[in-house]
Protein backbone atom coordinates (compact mmCIF):
# COMPACT_ATOMS: atom_id res chain seq x y z
CA UNK A 1 0.00 0.00 0.00
CA UNK A 2 1.95 2.70 -0.82
CA UNK A 3 2.14 5.92 -3.74
CA UNK A 4 -0.68 8.45 -4.72
CA UNK A 5 -4.08 7.98 -3.38
CA UNK A 6 -6.03 5.28 -5.65
CA UNK A 7 -9.11 4.79 -3.32
CA UNK A 8 -12.90 5.29 -3.13
CA UNK A 9 -14.74 6.52 -0.21
CA UNK A 10 -18.00 4.71 0.54
CA UNK A 11 -20.20 4.59 3.35
CA UNK A 12 -18.85 2.37 6.53
CA UNK A 13 -20.92 -0.82 6.68
CA UNK A 14 -21.11 -4.09 8.86
CA UNK A 15 -19.33 -5.94 5.66
CA UNK A 16 -16.28 -3.68 6.61
CA UNK A 17 -15.81 -4.74 10.54
CA UNK A 18 -13.28 -6.74 10.56
CA UNK A 19 -10.89 -4.62 8.96
CA UNK A 20 -12.02 -1.60 10.30
CA UNK A 21 -11.59 -3.07 13.90
CA UNK A 22 -7.97 -4.07 13.28
CA UNK A 23 -7.22 -0.65 11.71
CA UNK A 24 -8.29 0.70 15.06
CA UNK A 25 -5.92 -1.99 17.25
CA UNK A 26 -3.03 -0.55 14.66
CA UNK A 27 -3.65 2.78 16.39
CA UNK A 28 -4.52 1.81 20.08
CA UNK A 29 -1.43 -0.47 19.48
CA UNK A 30 1.12 2.54 18.62
CA UNK A 31 0.58 4.50 21.55
CA UNK A 32 -1.21 7.81 20.15
CA UNK A 33 -4.60 7.63 19.25
CA UNK A 34 -6.63 7.25 21.73
CA UNK A 35 -6.83 6.13 25.85
CA UNK A 36 -8.49 2.90 24.84
CA UNK A 37 -7.13 -0.38 25.33
CA UNK A 38 -9.01 -2.59 23.02
CA UNK A 39 -11.80 -1.82 20.34
CA UNK A 40 -14.99 -2.47 20.92
CA UNK A 41 -16.97 -5.25 19.50
CA UNK A 42 -18.22 -4.54 16.50
CA UNK A 43 -22.30 -4.27 17.65
CA UNK A 44 -21.00 -1.92 20.48
CA UNK A 45 -19.33 0.15 17.56
CA UNK A 46 -22.18 0.40 15.48
CA UNK A 47 -24.25 1.35 17.53
CA UNK A 48 -22.03 4.63 18.81
CA UNK A 49 -21.35 5.37 15.22
CA UNK A 50 -24.07 7.39 13.39
CA UNK A 51 -24.69 5.41 10.07
CA UNK A 52 -24.54 8.42 7.81
CA UNK A 53 -21.67 10.05 9.18
CA UNK A 54 -19.73 6.96 8.84
CA UNK A 55 -17.30 6.29 5.90
CA UNK A 56 -14.45 3.67 4.67
CA UNK A 57 -11.19 4.26 1.98
CA UNK A 58 -10.95 1.20 -0.01
CA UNK A 59 -8.44 0.35 -2.15
CA UNK A 60 -8.84 -1.43 -5.64
CA UNK A 61 -9.10 -4.92 -3.95
CA UNK A 62 -12.13 -3.58 -1.52
CA UNK A 63 -9.26 -3.37 1.36
CA UNK A 64 -10.14 -1.06 3.89
CA UNK A 65 -7.02 1.35 4.34
CA UNK A 66 -8.68 4.19 6.65
CA UNK A 67 -11.96 4.93 8.57
CA UNK A 68 -14.24 7.77 9.56
CA UNK A 69 -17.29 7.89 11.76
CA UNK A 70 -18.93 10.33 13.98
CA UNK A 71 -21.05 10.09 17.16
CA UNK A 72 -23.11 12.40 18.82
CA UNK A 73 -21.57 14.60 21.81
CA UNK A 74 -24.94 14.73 23.54
CA UNK A 75 -28.75 13.98 23.34
CA UNK A 76 -29.69 17.48 24.38
CA UNK A 77 -31.04 19.63 21.46
CA UNK A 78 -29.20 22.26 21.66
CA UNK A 79 -26.14 19.88 20.73
CA UNK A 80 -27.49 18.68 17.45
CA UNK A 81 -25.78 19.98 15.43
CA UNK A 82 -22.39 18.90 17.36
CA UNK A 83 -20.43 15.24 16.59
CA UNK A 84 -17.21 14.09 17.59
CA UNK A 85 -15.46 11.71 15.43
CA UNK A 86 -12.47 9.59 14.45
CA UNK A 87 -10.20 9.20 12.05
CA UNK A 88 -7.78 5.98 11.28
CA UNK A 89 -5.72 5.05 8.42
CA UNK A 90 -3.72 1.58 7.95
CA UNK A 91 -0.01 2.11 8.83
CA UNK A 92 0.65 0.75 5.22
CA UNK A 93 -1.47 3.16 3.71
CA UNK A 94 -0.35 6.53 5.64
CA UNK A 95 0.63 9.67 3.73
CA UNK A 96 -1.08 9.22 0.71
CA UNK A 97 -3.80 11.33 1.35
CA UNK A 98 -6.28 8.83 3.00
CA UNK A 99 -7.46 10.64 5.89
CA UNK A 100 -8.09 13.79 3.72
CA UNK A 101 -10.32 12.11 1.65
CA UNK A 102 -12.24 10.39 4.41
CA UNK A 103 -12.45 13.64 6.41
CA UNK A 104 -13.74 15.31 3.23
CA UNK A 105 -16.25 12.76 3.09
CA UNK A 106 -17.32 13.08 6.94
CA UNK A 107 -17.65 17.25 6.59
CA UNK A 108 -19.41 16.68 3.29
CA UNK A 109 -22.43 14.57 4.89
CA UNK A 110 -22.38 16.70 7.85
CA UNK A 111 -22.75 19.94 6.31
CA UNK A 112 -25.66 18.40 3.96
CA UNK A 113 -26.84 16.99 7.25
CA UNK A 114 -27.23 20.56 8.70
CA UNK A 115 -24.24 20.04 11.44
CA UNK A 116 -22.51 22.69 12.13
CA UNK A 117 -19.62 21.70 14.29
CA UNK A 118 -17.02 18.57 14.39
CA UNK A 119 -15.16 18.10 17.05
CA UNK A 120 -12.23 15.42 18.19
CA UNK A 121 -9.58 14.98 20.53
CA UNK A 122 -5.88 13.95 19.82
CA UNK A 123 -3.31 13.51 21.73
CA UNK A 124 -0.50 16.36 21.30
CA UNK A 125 1.96 13.90 20.08
CA UNK A 126 0.03 13.06 17.22
CA UNK A 127 1.31 15.39 14.64
CA UNK A 128 0.17 13.85 11.05
CA UNK A 129 -3.20 14.23 12.49
CA UNK A 130 -3.32 17.57 14.33
CA UNK A 131 -1.66 18.33 10.64
CA UNK A 132 -4.00 16.67 8.90
CA UNK A 133 -7.30 18.59 10.69
CA UNK A 134 -5.40 21.57 10.42
CA UNK A 135 -5.68 21.28 6.25
CA UNK A 136 -9.10 20.21 6.72
CA UNK A 137 -10.11 23.14 8.32
CA UNK A 138 -10.17 22.56 11.87
CA UNK A 139 -8.67 24.78 14.21
CA UNK A 140 -6.97 23.84 17.92
CA UNK A 141 -9.44 25.10 21.05
CA UNK A 142 -7.13 24.31 23.85
CA UNK A 143 -5.33 21.48 25.39
CA UNK A 144 -6.58 19.31 27.80
CA UNK A 145 -4.24 19.02 30.55
CA UNK A 146 -3.90 15.05 32.07
CA UNK A 147 -7.32 14.13 30.60
CA UNK A 148 -6.53 10.25 31.38
CA UNK A 149 -3.87 8.19 32.76
CA UNK A 150 -2.85 6.07 29.23
CA UNK A 151 -0.29 3.18 30.25
CA UNK A 152 -0.07 4.94 33.83
CA UNK A 153 1.17 7.81 32.06
CA UNK A 154 -1.48 11.23 32.21
CA UNK A 155 -1.81 12.40 29.02
CA UNK A 156 -2.94 15.89 27.23
CA UNK A 157 -5.83 15.81 24.72
CA UNK A 158 -5.58 18.88 21.74
CA UNK A 159 -9.47 19.34 21.56
CA UNK A 160 -9.89 20.41 17.72
CA UNK A 161 -13.09 21.47 15.85
CA UNK A 162 -14.38 22.78 12.80
CA UNK A 163 -17.26 25.60 12.29
CA UNK A 164 -19.14 24.71 9.35
CA UNK A 165 -18.98 28.02 7.04
CA UNK A 166 -22.46 27.08 5.59
CA UNK A 167 -24.59 26.82 8.64
CA UNK A 168 -25.30 29.72 10.09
Amino acid sequence: MSGALSAVVVPLVADHAEQVLAIYQAGIDEGNATFEASPPAWETFDAAKLPEHRFAALDERGAVMGWVAASRVSDRCAYAGVVEHSVYVHPAARGRGIASALLKALIDSTEQAGIWTIQSGIFPENTASLAVHQRAGFRVIGTRERMGRHHGVWRDVVLVERRSPAIT
